[in-house]
């Protein structure tokens, strides 16, 4: 076999392999360009999902005849000059792989004007057909038409064509939400699919992704170190989804896929949703570009960061302190007619959950030495007992309607952030159980011996290995009246299982497991006095509106609704 120098059309077709895999993908690189030409202005036009044509219009700085030819050239940009470059990328785009890719697989149109002079360029399936002079307004328009058409084998591999609709509207929302001060506009076959007015508010591009209640939840988020800058909106997690893909990431305003920064943010909205729900959030966070690598792949959307695990803690700390000063009390939900000004891309793929809308109320406290903080009255509602709903719920009236707790939640609440602050006191006052806990281990788990000792000894249990059994002999005082073996055998699947990654995690799993196993349980009938204790524990707590596993601890039936209900 010999070596050959494969020719340039090949070599584009190969690199096309890949940049574009998919119309979203073509979509995104014309944007970027329109990005770095510092465009007010960025329409998109796509026909049977961007397969038949997509255009990508821009009121940019445009380029003379001379760029606009050699930006059809493989490698050719203005992006970068020297090796230097590369360590300090602050452009979108940067390779001078789009264009000559995309015009491999597709017949590709671009007329582009710098203000003085116009230039139209036409290239069909990797050749040049049209060099000449047409008259256009200032910016750049490129057409993309019958894409794959000459390449069966990567057409079959497409998806149908409401798929790649959908993929399209998700890549143009979201540069939208990370560029709110651009106007964005999205057509589909004629149909308008979205428009934002660039009026530099990302909450109003939430509202028209995804209507009015997701951006009444919406609250700024703003964080920073000597390093990083955090800046963006987090959705309340009233309002929350089945999957990940609605957490939005930014870096330096590139689009990116991050699934450690993700899980960030997964982990800060943690306490306050059940563990198969995931936030509404969009972050974009600012460094300088010495700290990011953007030159991972060819489509850029993965990155390499130089201090990863502190941006990381950045992320988490700064959406917890926003979510603790924002928390607001869950609201019955209403029948409504209202919908968003168009479904958002993503909901085409995945369902879309019910909506609830949230009443506003911020809560701000710390935990003392043996109880929850308690809050101000003027914070927690003053809630005055009504009586039991078959034995599960406990209904209770204020100034404001009338709210229907949880009492197995609330207690468990209550319950969890008084486990968890014991658990993190140091010098607890220790009991030797009467009964040691004897645990057998499997051969897997005896693997994990010397971490299963250091990890009990952290939160003062005091354990040793015994014939192939882990044995806790002695236990803080405060914890000898709850079940240990079953707390034992839970912290044993958490470590050894490696969900907590730290510490400080380990003990809120494990005072969240003690917390829900020893409080009331639904179907029991309370008195007024238990049902109060139960009220008056949960206006003690830090965050009282949901239980550690992230499930509510009361709704609230406003007057307002009420009357509305009543046809009052």
């Amino acid at each position: 076999m010999s070596i050959i120098r494969l020719d340039s059309h090949l070599t584009n077709m190969i690199a096309a392999g890949e940049v574009v895999e998919r119309p979203a993908g073509i979509v995104k690189e014309l944007v970027e360009n329109s990005l770095d030409a510092k465009a007010k202005r960025i329409d998109v036009a796509i026909e049977d999902g961007g397969i038949t044509s997509i255009t990508v219009s821009d009121d940019g700085t445009g380029m003379d005849s001379v760029d606009a030819a050699m930006a059809f050239e493989r490698h050719a940009t203005s992006k970068i000059s020297g090796i230097e470059d590369l360590w300090r990328i602050s452009t979108m785009g940067f390779r001078g792989e789009a264009l000559p890719s995309i015009a491999s697989v597709s017949e590709t149109e671009l007329i582009t004007s710098n203000g003085s002079e116009c230039t139209k360029v036409i290239v069909d399936y990797g050749e040049k057909k049209v060099e000449e002079c047409e008259m256009c307004p200032q910016g750049t328009t490129v057409k993309v038409k019958g894409l794959f058409l000459k390449t069966p084998a990567r057409l079959k591999h497409l998806r149908s064509l409401n798929y790649e609709s959908g993929a399209v509207a998700q890549v143009v929302e979201r540069f939208a939400l990370a560029h709110p001060d651009i106007a964005f506009s999205l057509t589909s076959n004629n149909q308008q699919l979205l428009q934002t007015s660039g009026n530099g508010s990302r909450i109003d591009v939430i509202f028209q992704i995804y209507g009015r209640s997701t951006a009444k939840a919406s609250v700024e988020v703003n964080g920073s170190d000597y390093d990083y800058t955090i800046n963006g909106v987090a959705v309340l997690p009233s309002i929350n989804r089945a999957n990940r893909n609605y957490i939005t990431l930014f870096v330096n305003s590139r689009l990116v896929r991050s699934p450690s920064l993700t899980s960030a943010v997964a982990e800060a909205y943690a306490p306050y949703l059940p563990p198969d729900r995931y936030p509404i959030a969009v972050l974009d966070l600012t460094m300088d570009p010495q700290l990011v690598d953007v030159n991972v792949h060819p489509s850029k959307w993965e990155i390499r960061l130089s201090e990863h695990q502190r941006l990381y803690d950045l992320v988490k700390s700064t959406l917890q302190t926003v979510l603790k000063e924002k928390m607001q009390a869950p609201e019955m939900a209403a029948v409504s007619s209202e919908a968003p000004l168009y479904k958002p891309a993503l909901d085409l793929a995945f369902e879309q959950i019910s909506i609830r809308e949230t009443e506003s109320a911020a809560m701000d406290s710390g935990l003392k030495q043996d109880n929850p903080t308690p809050f101000s009255d003027d914070v927690f509602p003053a809630l005055r007992l009504i009586g039991q709903l078959h034995g599960k719920y406990i209904l209770c009236q204020a100034e404001d309607g009338l709210y229907i707790i949880d009492q197995h939640a609330a207690q468990e609440r209550y319950r969890y952030e008084l486990f968890d602050q014991k658990m993190s006191l140091a010098n607890q006052p220790e009991t030797e159980l009467v009964i040691p806990v004897y645990l057998p281990l499997t051969p897997s788990q005896s693997a994990y011996n010397e971490l299963l000792v250091k990890r009990f000894g952290e939160v003062q249990l005091e354990a040793e290995i015994l014939d192939n059994a882990l044995v806790v002999r002695k236990v803080p005082l405060w914890m000898a009246k709850e079940d240990v073996l079953d707390f034992c055998t839970k912290m044993v699947d958490e470590i050894i299982s490696q969900k907590s990654t730290d510490l400080s995690m380990l003990r809120k799993r494990a005072a969240a497991t003690m917390a829900c196993h020893s409080s009331i349980r639904f179907n029991r009938h309370l008195s007024n006095e238990e049902m109060q204790r139960v009220l008056d524990d949960l206006a003690s707590c830090k965050q009282p509106y949901h239980c550690p596993h992230g499930r509510p601890t009361f709704i609230k039936i406003s007057d307002t609704q009420l009357t509305r209900e009543f046809l009052r």
